[in-house]
């Protein structure tokens, strides 16, 4: 991180030093910066003492000049008046010198190390809180924004609060800090000199706010194609067997070449116009400096001020301008801070899954029976409560007896999936209500009820790690002999075996060096390690050839003896065997029974798989 001293740069009188990058604004600046204040009001104290080091710094960078005067006068005095060099208040006043500096980079260092502190605690207690904010989301906050979005705001958006708590504040102060006893040393060497200098500065302002604002619309162009090409990457790289298997390199090329021609027009005059800011500063600087000089050796002449003096006014005026282009630089970041805040902000106001009773009831696992009734469940993702318009589920009735293998089944948007994820409330009903051995499931805890389900969806799920801990996921106290007996009942435990390093080899990042229904198996083997009173299969055997179903069925038959199976497909081979199917269309039953029951009625499930067969 730098430090607060203000360094001057190249040129006679020095620019910003730093880009004023434009950024996206906050909808409510002042509301957002209020609520940050509160994440910040823990550490006032330590604030306040890097405030102080800050000032310390500051103090010892402009005092320096003075003494650089009195050792210059020393020697000035001794010139003209053809006197010897006073050597030893020389020695003393450059002692003093190497102190001030001394002193100066140890607050720097201070102020660098208190502030790095206060980020990492600031953005550690953010990161914490958005963690279980999104514990305690509902499912469909997930369902209606992307995962890059919400990654995005755990760790971009905290990622530019850390950075500006960590380095723009510090620097804010100090060159505020540094433009008063700047301002404030100027003007006690000359007041007319310092009229002169600060003249210049409206002119030096307003070409980089000029600058700024044309680059503005190029620099948000840059981002956009930047993540265009970004995006075009990664669906190539994700997508790389595809595109290699229809010959779509050459496409993928064209594409690739078009965006990132792009981003290189957009990123050229973008960069261009940033990189005018330093020279023009410079030369509007030098103007100042020039007429400084002019100005200064005129009243040296006549005696008005002395060429120490002068040399000390010179190097404030190196000085002054560069924190000035940096205060302007850090207002326009903390918009960019405000409007990342803002949208980190949004996420840990969002509704969170409806309260559950102050003292839920307590629900002891080994006593569960697995007894399932819907009473009169309606439900719908968004239903207009006026009309009831937009309903899924209609008044639906059902009980599954404890031990019973229940099929959903039933077209594509029927609700089959939904009537699950209502059991286990990623979802609350718009009406009706859900009994679990004659109890209302809501008063349960969601982490007790959800304890009596085994869930295997038809997207499974696989995380970075061993196959072992990918299985132990379902239950984590279970030893390794239980996690290969689950593996041998879902009929994978000769495959793992088969594999380099068995049950210790690892998974990639996608589980791309496994095959969708070696996938499917090992979540299904999760599953059979929970060992719950009541197992839901949703599609689970959707990626499964047809000889695996049977073997998977059997170790169904067999660990779901005396437990609740609820068992959703398309597939209506695999479900023959269930002791009852439902039939589901439009969110409502329109046949009951056995499979052979209901292939006897001619009706709609009979329509259905004749159509699969």
């Amino acid at each position: 991180m730098a430090g607060p001293r203000i360094k001057p740069s190249k040129g006679p009188v020095g620019g910003p030093g730093i880009h004023m990058m434009p950024g996206e604004k906050a909808k409510n600046f002042k509301s957002t910066m209020k609520a940050l204040a509160r994440y910040v009001a823990p550490f006032k104290v330590p604030i306040l003492f890097a405030t102080l080091l800050s000032v310390l710094s500051v103090v010892s960078s402009v005092v320096s000049p003075m003494i650089l005067v009195m050792a210059t006068d020393v020697v000035a005095v001794s010139v003209t008046g053809g006197s010897s060099i006073d050597f030893i208040q020389l020695q003393k006043l450059l002692g003093i010198l190497v102190v001030i500096y001394l002193a100066s980079t140890a607050c720097s260092w201070g102020l660098g190390l208190i502030m790095a502190n206060v980020a990492q605690q600031m953005t550690y207690r953010l990161r914490k809180e958005v963690s279980a904010k999104l514990d305690r989301l509902p499912l469909n906050y997930f369902d209606t924004k992307t995962h890059g979005e919400i990654i995005s705001r755990v760790t971009n958006d905290i990622d530019t609060i850390n950075t500006t708590m960590n380095q723009s504040l510090a620097q804010m102060v100090t060159s505020i800090v540094t433009i008063a006893g700047v301002l404030a040393l100027m003007l006690y060497i000359s007041v007319v000199m310092t009229i002169v200098a600060l003249f210049i500065l409206p002119l030096s302002m307003l070409s980089i706010r000029m600058i700024v604002k044309r680059s503005q619309g190029y620099f948000k162009d840059q981002q956009k194609f930047l993540g265009e090409v970004n995006g075009h990457i990664e669906e190539m790289f994700s997508g790389h067997v595809i595109v290699k298997a229809f010959n779509g390199e050459a496409q993928s090329r064209k594409k690739f070449e078009e965006l990132n021609g792009k981003l290189a027009a957009a990123s050229e005059r973008s960069q261009f116009l940033s990189g005018t800011m330093m020279p023009i500063t410079n030369f509007i600087g030098n103007l100042a400096f020039v007429f400084v000089c002019v100005v200064g050796g005129y009243l040296a002449v006549k005696g008005s001020v002395s060429i120490g003096n002068i040399q000390a006014f010179i190097q404030y005026v190196r000085t002054f301008n560069q924190p000035v282009a940096q205060v302007a630089n850090i207002a326009n970041i903390l918009q960019s801070t405000a409007a990342a805040a803002e949208r980190v902000f949004e996420l840990l106001n969002e509704k969170e899954e409806t309260e559950e009773s102050a003292s839920p009831k307590p629900l002891d696992i080994d006593s569960v029976r697995g007894e399932i009734a819907f009473e009169h469940v309606s439900f719908g993702y968004k239903v207009d409560p006026a009309t009831g318009e937009g309903l899924l589920i209609k008044d639906f009735n059902f009980v599954a007896r404890p031990g019973q293998r229940v099929a959903i089944v039933g077209p594509t948007g029927a609700g089959k999936t939904t009537l699950v994820k209502l059991l286990m409330r990623f979802y609350e009903l718009n009406s009706g209500r859900i009994l679990i051995d004659g109890t209302d499931i809501k008063e349960y805890s969601r982490k007790d009820l959800r304890d009596v389900f085994s869930m295997v969806l038809q997207d499974n799920w696989l995380f970075n790690g061993t196959v072992m801990e990918n299985i132990r996921y379902g239950r984590g106290d279970a030893e390794d002999c239980e996690v290969m007996e689950a593996a041998k009942a879902a009929h994978i435990h000769h495959f793992i075996k088969t594999q380099p390093g068995g049950y210790e080899m690892l998974i990639n990042e996608d589980a791309s060096n496994i095959s969708q229904g070696q996938k499917q198996l090992l979540t299904i083997s999760r599953a059979f390690l929970a060992d719950s009173p009541v197992l839901i299969l949703d599609e689970a055997t959707s990626s499964v050839d047809t000889r695996t179903e049977v073997q998977i069925q059997k170790a169904m038959t067999e660990l779901m003896s005396g437990r609740t199976c609820f068992i959703i497909a398309h597939r209506l081979s695999t479900i023959r065997d269930a002791d009852v199917i439902l039939v589901i269309n439009e969110g409502d039953i329109v046949e009951t029974g056995t499979h052979e029951e209901l292939i006897a009625k001619n009706g709609f499930y009979a329509a259905l798989y004749e159509s699969q067969f």
